[in-house]
């Protein structure tokens, strides 16, 4: 087992991304309004808080699963090797998984909603969260210092999470319009003329 890591260790890196994106946010708020501004850098701060749950190396008190009692391949049983409940919600480790997405899809649409790819760009992005879950499972079997086990349910959960929050999305391009939050430029004053 890992020294480094724990509930203290994502909350800290959660904390200091969401600085870091926060910063990025305003960088982007001139050039493309609040509300893509705000997604786009949200949206990277949710895809980075999914890599700090899901690759943060447990503790004992963290449910890790020790290294005698972790399997060699994918858990492709519905379930998997989970816990009945977890460090947040006691519903159990499904539900956690599936909560975890939800802010990514939403802000994937958000983000891209402001242009007319963004209907091709929202599909595409919802595979590329797929895909992002099965790295992350890949490299929970992979690497035996995060004591963390791979469970294909979690890539369904954390997919299922996903689509729950593109039509989140879809909702809130409606009420947020991000088209209609550029960024307007200065018309340049022309001599003879008012400004």
């Amino acid at each position: 087992m890992s020294d480094f890591g724990g509930t203290g260790a994502m909350l800290l890196g959660a904390a200091a991304s969401a600085v870091v994106f926060g910063l990025l946010a305003l960088a982007l708020l001139r050039p493309l309004g609040w509300v893509s501004a705000f997604s786009m850098a949200g949206f990277l701060w949710a895809v980075t808080v999914i890599a700090l749950v899901t690759l943060t190396p447990l503790t004992a008190v963290d449910l890790a699963i020790p290294e005698e009692a972790r399997s060699t391949t994918c858990s492709f049983d519905v379930g998997g090797p989970a816990p009945d409940g977890f460090w947040i919600f006691q519903s159990g480790q499904r539900t956690l998984n599936t909560v975890l997405f939800i802010p990514a899809g939403a802000l994937l649409v958000l983000s891209v909603a402001r242009w007319r790819a963004g209907w091709v760009l929202t599909p595409l992005g919802l595979v590329g969260l797929a895909v992002y879950s099965a790295v992350i499972e890949k490299a929970q079997l992979e690497l035996d210092r995060i004591d963390r086990a791979c469970d294909v349910t979690d890539i369904v959960d954390n997919v299922t999470g996903a689509v729950f929050g593109v039509a989140l999305g879809l909702v809130l391009i409606v009420i947020f319009r991000p088209w209609r939050h550029k960024h307007r430029k200065r018309q340049s004053r022309q001599p003879g003329r008012m400004p």
